[in-house]
This record gives structure tokens, sequence and C-alpha cells, in this order.
């Protein structure tokens, strides 16, 4: 709890400087600039009202251009880009190093009297980050995250499987994914990608370039594990491998 009152502390000083930095430059060097900023919000005040109609859509989105351009001509904006961009090879340098180690927890929550077992999710959604399985024994849960930039990596032959069907479901823009799984367990692979590679239990599937892929093991229709794995990005590889 105290970790992420100090991130929101964090977030909430940088957000206040950034507006400083932003009325700075508007007073004393782009005064004329205000006018136009306005100009913008009331166009996409306007659309907003109207968004019933066709015109209204137009002029709402006309209105976000204008905002954008005006915004992103300011050096601000331009020095809030890069300290961004910035950090997150900084923090993507980070996690190859020390990557986040996921151990998941239960927690009992009542709803109406009726008893509800919430539990903690093996993953979280990262915008920048390395995420590991723990490399111990745990408690398995179906993985449905979506990712930034970073490397996902998730070894299933530290955990049980459930009976039935287990899934995960990895969408990321920049990374690599690579999943471990036993010998016994039967799986398939969904995979979508605008730029990477699959490597399938050992064997290269070849480069891919706005494809999607569907593989599966043999009897994997008839197992009583089976492990559905579905994975899409935008640059990034793609690596299931027997252990």
């Amino acid at each position: 709890m105290l970790d992420q009152r100090k991130k929101t502390d964090y977030v909430s000083w940088v957000l206040l400087v950034t507006l400083l930095l932003f009325a700075i430059e508007i007073s004393f060097f782009h005064p004329g600039v205000l006018f136009s900023l306005s100009i913008s919000v009331g166009v996409i005040y306007v659309g907003r009202k109207k968004w019933h109609r066709r015109k209204g859509k137009w002029l709402f989105w006309l209105g976000c251009l204008m905002l954008a351009i005006h915004v992103l001509t300011m050096m601000t904006a331009r020095f809030v880009i890069v300290a961004l961009l910035c950090y997150a090879i900084w923090q993507l340098f980070q996690s190859k190093r020390h990557p986040t180690v996921i151990r998941p927890t239960m927690a009992e929550t009542s709803y109406g009297g009726e008893e509800m077992v919430r539990r903690q999710p093996l993953f979280q959604n990262v915008w920048v980050g390395r995420q590991v399985t723990p490399e111990q024994a745990y408690e398995w849960n179906d993985v449905n995250i979506q990712t930034g930039i970073g490397d996902t990596v998730i070894d299933v032959s530290y955990t049980v499987l459930p009976k039935g069907e287990a899934v995960i479901i990895v969408r990321g823009l920049i990374g690599n994914i690579q999943v471990l799984v036993p010998y016994e367990i039967e799986t398939r692979l969904v995979h979508s990608a605008i730029f990477g590679a699959v490597s399938l239990f050992g064997k290269e599937q070849g480069r891919m370039f706005n494809e999607t892929l569907i593989y599966q093991t043999s009897s994997y229709d008839q197992a009583e594990q089976r492990l559905k794995i579905v994975t899409s990005t935008i640059i990034g590889n793609v690596e299931v491998k027997r252990v």
C-alpha cells in the first residue's frame, strides 16, 4: 500500500510540474496559443453536444486534431514526450535485469451473503516491464493481459493445470513471449503478429508479416488437460518450449 501511495504521489507531482511548465510557456513565450487552445476546446465541446449527428462527430474529431497539433507545437510537450521515452527505455533496461516475479494470493469477499473468493491474477497489465512466473510451485490462474513494451515468461512446469482447458492470453505491442510447457500437456497456439517469428517446440516456423498462425498437438481435442495459448504482438517473437 505504501508503494502505491508513493507512486500516486510521484504521478501527482509530475502532472503538477507539467501543468506548471505549460502555464509558464503559454504566459511568457506563446500567449497566442491560449486563444487557439480555447477554439479547439470549443469545437470539441460543440461536437460532443451534437455527437448524435454526423456533423457533431466531424467537429469533435476536428477539435481533437486541432488540440493535438497546438499542444505538440509547444516545447513543453516535446520535452515531456522525450522524458517519457527515456523513462520507458530506463524501465525496460531495469526490467531486463530485475524482472517482476508474480506470486498470486487469494482473498475472501462476501457479496449479498454469498462467499466469493477473489484470486490475484498471475500477471498485471503493464506499460513497460518484464514479467515472469516464480521459479517455485504456484497456484494456477488463467492469464489474460495486455502489455506495452517488455517480455513475458510463463513457466507452466511449476504449477498444476486444472482438468479441461487452461488459457493464456497475452496481447502486447513490442516484446517477446515465452511459454514453457511440460511434455505431458497437449497444447494449442493461436498467434497473430505484424512482424515477428514463432518457435514451437524447438521448430522455427519462420518470419511473420501481418499473419495469424494456428497450431495444436495431435491429441489436443481428446486430452483431459489442455493448454490454449492466444498471443498477439505488433513486433515480437513467440516461443513455446517443452521442459
